[in-house]
């Protein structure tokens, strides 16, 4: 009999890796509902920049994120391997809510140990550190695993649409 128990090892995350910007990213696969083709969307008057539009999911009206204006950089281009993650997350009474997500493309769905995962750099990533939840090396290539919960925060993107909204109103301040 042992006197001490060994960590545990086993515990696995579980992801879905995309590009985005040409990066490898991974996602918790307990946010995502479904991955669709991009077919299109419907731009919305006096949203953020990164409120590409909205899509038509069976009757349901989703707003599309596009996750590259969300971190500071371009827009990203719809290219045949673009496609749309459906995401489900919490808003500000504890509801889900789905919300998509502009990827460039989906590479594969990973197992990976947690004990693999190294903490967040402090600097050097180019997105908001509160947004990661880690860094895995898949391949020789970093990935970086993005916390869905704060990079698509419903009530931040709620409040950024909201000011966004109220400056396009507000009277121009005159000399």
């Amino acid at each position: 009999m042992r006197d001490k128990l060994a960590p545990d090892t086993s515990a696995h995350f579980h992801c879905v890796t995309f590009m985005l910007g040409g990066e490898l990213y991974g996602i918790d696969i307990g946010c995502i509902r479904e991955i669709i083709e991009f077919e299109g969307m419907t731009p919305v008057p006096m949203m953020p920049r990164f409120v590409r539009g909205i899509i038509n999911l069976r009757g349901a009206v989703v707003p599309v994120i596009d996750l590259s204006i969300r971190f500071g950089r371009g827009q990203t281009q719809l290219l045949p391997t673009t496609c749309v993650a459906i995401l489900s997350l919490p808003n500000s009474t504890g509801e889900e809510q789905e919300i998509g997500m502009l990827l460039d493309a989906v590479c594969e769905v990973l197992e990976i140990r947690s004990d693999a995962i190294e903490p967040a750099p402090t600097f050097g990533t180019h997105i908001r550190g509160d947004f990661i939840q880690g860094v895995v090396t898949i391949d020789q290539q970093f990935a970086i695993l993005l916390d869905m919960h704060r990079a698509l925060s419903i009530a931040e993107l709620s409040a950024m649409a909201e000011a966004a909204t109220e400056q396009q109103f507000s009277p121009e301040q005159g000399g």
